[in-house]
């Protein structure tokens, strides 16, 4: 029950608590592809890799803080963890191949928790995710955009995460000018900034992409940017390393 002026008021709704900013279940600049099978419940999406990573043995990491519970379901989910983030709120990560918490723990959004498989009733290495209020599946958001409406098969949309982002990074002097950033490690990605001339870069992640030949040099890693967002290729790095040590895969 509930006050309104005064007056009790029997049976009304509590107010619902908005969602908290949820972000993708995988590392910062990773891109994975989804999909939805009418087999699914609760508005679930399957992730897989197409980034040219594995998704086999890629952490999982929480997509919003909470509490991470354990649990193992070998005729379905497999091993598999449900986070509560209060409110109302639950996200669920299926077909784990390992645990990364203790049953019971808090964790921050970004945090692994997991790491990816195919236990239970699966047919290859992915992460089944889904997003719950009050143990209603509801359509999956990231940074509050819905990704609805759901592909029925991999490889017609993708998402690249911006999971824990802020969360490290290392600084470095580029060098060159023109040299643009991408939105992949792809010379044929879209081009989401350009760098003038001789500017200092924080660093997030790198991987490979495609191989890049300039100013003499090649390379086929790419370095991760805070900012602008988005890929360019070490070979404008100013270090004389083709990969930059210290800096993590993607």
């Amino acid at each position: 029950m509930t006050l309104t002026a005064g007056v009790v008021v029997v049976g009304a709704p509590a107010p619902a608590m908005a969602a908290p900013n949820f972000k993708a279940p995988y590392r910062c600049g990773q891109r994975w592809t989804y999909s939805h099978h009418s087999a699914e419940v609760r508005l679930a999406l399957d992730f897989i890799r197409n980034d040219g990573g594995t998704t086999n043995g890629s952490p999982v990491l929480a997509s919003a803080g909470g509490t991470a519970y354990r649990y193992s379901q070998p005729s379905g989910a497999g091993n598999y963890i449900a986070i509560e983030h209060g409110g109302g709120w639950k996200t669920y990560y299926f077909h784990l191949s390992a645990y990364s918490v203790a049953n019971g723990q808090a964790v921050s959004q970004g945090q692994q928790i997991g790491v990816t498989g195919s236990t239970g009733n699966s047919t290859g290495a992915h992460i089944h995710y889904e997003q719950l209020l009050n143990g209603v599946g509801q359509t999956i958001r990231f940074n509050g955009v819905s990704l609805a409406p759901y592909p029925g098969s991999y490889g017609a949309k993708s998402y690249t995460s911006d999971n824990a982002c802020t969360n490290g990074g290392t600084f470095f002097m580029t060098w060159g000018s023109g040299v643009n950033v991408r939105s992949d490690a792809r010379v044929a990605a879209s081009i989401v900034g350009v760098l003038g001339g001789p500017t200092q870069v924080k660093v997030l992640c790198q991987k490979q992409g495609d191989t890049v030949t300039a100013e003499g040099y090649t390379n086929s890693w790419w370095a991760r940017l805070e900012s602008p967002p988005g890929y360019m290729t070490n070979i404008y790095i100013d270090h004389p390393a083709a990969v930059l040590p210290g800096v993590p895969t993607c």
